[in-house]
């Protein structure tokens, strides 16, 4: 019988336990580092503004305004840092949102409640840390993130409406915030790069109005109240 020698049995052992630490440092090929992001922001809002003051307002007016709500798409990139953690940069397309005049029916003799008096475009992503629930393995993942928010107002116009109630042509200026941001959701892996999220989002965005008529500057202090109901696809790469 061929005799089996100590260091054949050694080098065998060393070579299996090799291929067992590797194979136990080999990444997981259903987690990936990165993911992309599309589909839809449901935007709504809950405006707290200050009376708009200023020369020509008639005194106990009570002019005050409010936003109609918009749908745009949303566009996100989400980079996994742990199990639990990832960050994601968030942004709909700018989109053009209506200011709509709230108080009495009229100012003087010209319209003013329910009137579009004003709008803009916003430019507006959000970067956020979240924290997800459950392992890898979960299908169902919730979510919850917090993070900050820059918006920036441009192609700001007042409409014939609101040129009319400020007594001629007029200047909008909306300077750019920065807030808090937060985000509640659930993500739902339905094939192994694939997966749907919905989520509620939250942003603390203020800016003071200025509408400036022949150097006649009237103003209003808007915490915007923006709310969002988010639905998109996602793809893990």
């Amino acid at each position: 019988m061929r005799s089996i020698s100590v260091g054949a049995i050694l080098a065998a052992v060393l070579g299996l336990t090799s291929a067992l630490a590797h194979a136990a440092d080999a990444p997981d090929p259903t987690v990936f580092d990165n993911q992309f992001r599309i589909g839809a922001y449901y935007l709504y809002f809950h405006p707290d503004a200050s009376d708009i003051t200023g020369p020509g307002i008639p005194p106990g007016e009570n002019l005050n305004l409010n936003l109609d709500s918009v749908t745009t798409l949303y566009l996100a990139y989400i980079r996994r840092l742990s199990t639990h953690f990832d960050v994601e940069l968030a942004a709909g397309w700018p989109p053009l949102t209506k200011t709509v005049g709230r108080g009495p029916a009229t100012v003087g003799s010209v319209p003013y409640d329910k009137q579009v008096i004003a709008t803009a475009r916003w430019f507006s992503p959000s970067l956020l840390f979240n924290y997800k629930f459950f392992g890898e393995d979960h299908a169902f993942r919730p979510y919850v993130g917090v993070g900050v928010n820059y918006t920036r107002f441009y192609s700001r116009q007042s409409t014939a409406a609101g040129d009319a109630i400020s007594g001629g042509p007029t200047s909008i200026s909306l300077p750019a915030s920065v807030g808090v941001a937060g985000t509640v959701g659930l993500s739902y892996r339905f094939s192994n790069r694939f997966n749907v999220n919905a989520s509620y989002d939250a942003a603390v965005i203020r800016s003071q109005l200025t509408a400036d008529t022949a150097g006649f500057l009237r103003t209003s202090d808007i915490n915007f109240g923006v709310r969002a109901v988010v639905v998109s696809f996602g793809f893990l790469f």
